[in-house]
């Protein structure tokens, strides 16, 4: 009986030990900065190894015009990079992280300002551009474990084109499980932030139920208002796809049901992704509109 416990003791500790903890804690410092230093060695014609969404495809300027690239200036004078979605011609949502978070010994990287980018498949170049430090993060954000993980950016008037255009709100009770996703970004293509290039990048992801999600990641993490997808169909979001997009439908019908919040490092290893569920904060980002 003594060893069959030991075993079962064993078995319970390792279980617990593969529980993951996002990558996406301490963003900044171990993410945004060195995609946003990959991206400009590679602009810059400097050679480097690495890779954005893992398995997807790149696409044009014109494509998921709803997607704005972030470059983040932090009051440490580094920079550093995220995704938004574009709203209403004077609204963006993010990831609460992109502006502010902290690593484990409490230091946090707090943004300065964002520079939003449209209409361009690159970050640094192209596109119409503007800054802004208005930034409404969630009440509730946690910097902690990442719940919560939304903010509201204020910005001037963009008009809308051929190559940006607005995407619209989940609202309702859908928990999208079984449903077929598109994720966008500029973030890596592989495990780390580097890529071989800083393109514009999107690809299809399967949402997934909470309680297949949730074992997989250490208690907290996923929550009610968490949506995650799989990733065992050969692509995922990676490092530097944070504040991105998650949306289904076509067209002028795009509809935003994710907010990319948290992976894994190895995001080429199968590992579920989360995403702030836009159905639980929609209510709050209308009232920021």
């Amino acid at each position: 009986m003594k060893s069959c416990l030991m075993i079962l003791l064993v078995a319970v500790a390792a279980a617990a030990a593969e529980r993951l903890w996002p990558a996406e804690i301490n963003y900044h410092e171990a993410i945004g900065i060195p995609r946003f230093e990959a991206i400009k060695q590679f602009e810059e014609g400097t050679d480097f190894d690495g890779g954005r969404i893992w398995g997807g495809q790149a696409v044009g300027a014109g494509a998921q015009p709803h997607l704005g690239g972030l470059l983040i200036d932090l009051t440490n004078n580094r920079q550093s990079i995220c995704g938004s979605s574009l709203l209403s011609n004077t609204r963006s949502v993010t990831a609460a992280h992109c502006w502010r978070s902290r690593n484990p010994q409490g230091v946090v990287s707090q943004g300065r300002q964002f520079t939003l980018v449209w209409g361009s498949n690159r970050l640094r170049t192209g596109g119409t551009r503007m800054t802004t430090n208005q930034v409404i993060m969630h009440p509730n954000y946690n910097m902690n474990n990442l719940n919560n993980d939304v903010a509201i950016i204020r910005h001037n008037r963009v008009n809308f084109n051929n190559q940006i255009n607005r995407i619209a709100l989940a609202t309702g009770s859908n928990n999208y499980a079984g449903t077929w996703a598109t994720a966008a970004g500029f973030g890596a293509t592989g495990d780390g932030p580097s890529a071989s290039n800083p393109d514009k990048r999107q690809t299809n992801l399967l949402v997934i139920t909470n309680a297949v999600c949730a074992p997989r990641y250490q208690t907290g993490i996923v929550i009610g208002s968490t949506l995650c997808v799989s990733t065992t169909h050969g692509s995922s979001t990676c490092p530097g796809d944070s504040g991105g997009p998650l949306a289904i439908g076509s067209g002028n019908n795009r509809i935003l049901i994710g907010i990319t919040s948290f992976g894994t490092s190895s995001c080429t290893r199968g590992h579920p992704a989360g995403f702030a569920r836009v159905t639980s904060f929609a209510s709050w980002i209308r009232g920021q509109m």
